[in-house]
């Protein structure tokens, strides 16, 4: 089955469907798309959608899933220690996205696009802290990874809805207070 997943008219026809709800997603609301809208709009038939998608939420998570962590940059990041310049460049990825999806997105993606990010957010931070602490405490990283993601998150919401300065300077004002936090972890 794994080879099927490889196969380039497979990833092709993916991308099609992804594409198309995107393209449609700039025209009508999400809880107005329907199958049959995306369908139409790729020229496949329902058969195929589902071939690929649970249903349209599926859909919708996929996508979101895909182009936050093309924002993300994710292998930049996992190369990267968890210090201010990559927290500078997660919150700069996350505001991107949250800026992009504002241009084409409409109400009723809040939800799923918050968990979204703080999912992604909360597997990079770890992989991050377990670069940074070589300890057995497993438990501690994941509530701090988790910790971080909410907090990185809430941060790039409440910049969009108040920040008259751009949101690498907005950062950058509480990236000392975090640091010292994760070393103070370190002692």
């Amino acid at each position: 089955m794994s080879e099927l997943k490889t196969d380039p008219r497979i990833l092709r026809t993916r991308k099609l469907i992804m594409d198309s709800f995107i393209e449609l997603s700039g025209k009508k609301e999400f809880k107005d798309i329907t199958i049959k809208d995306i369908t139409n709009e790729a020229m496949i038939n329902r058969a195929t959608f589902y071939y690929h998608f649970e249903d349209k939420y599926d859909l919708l998570e996929k996508v979101l899933s895909e182009v936050l962590l093309i924002n993300l940059n994710c292998d930049t990041i996992d190369q990267n220690e968890l210090n201010e310049e990559a927290f500078v460049q997660i919150f700069l990825a996350i505001t991107n996205f949250q800026n992009s999806l504002s241009n084409r997105c409409h109400r009723g993606y809040e939800d799923t696009i918050a968990r979204i990010i703080r999912e992604q957010l909360e597997i990079i931070f770890y992989k991050m802290l377990l670069k940074r602490h070589l300890t057995d405490e497993d438990q501690a990283l994941k509530v701090n990874a988790i910790m971080l993601s909410w907090g990185v998150y809430g941060a790039s919401v409440e910049w969009r809805r108040n920040s008259k300065i751009p949101p690498e300077e907005f950062i950058k004002l509480v990236i000392p207070h975090i640091m010292k936090g994760i070393e103070f972890e370190t002692l």
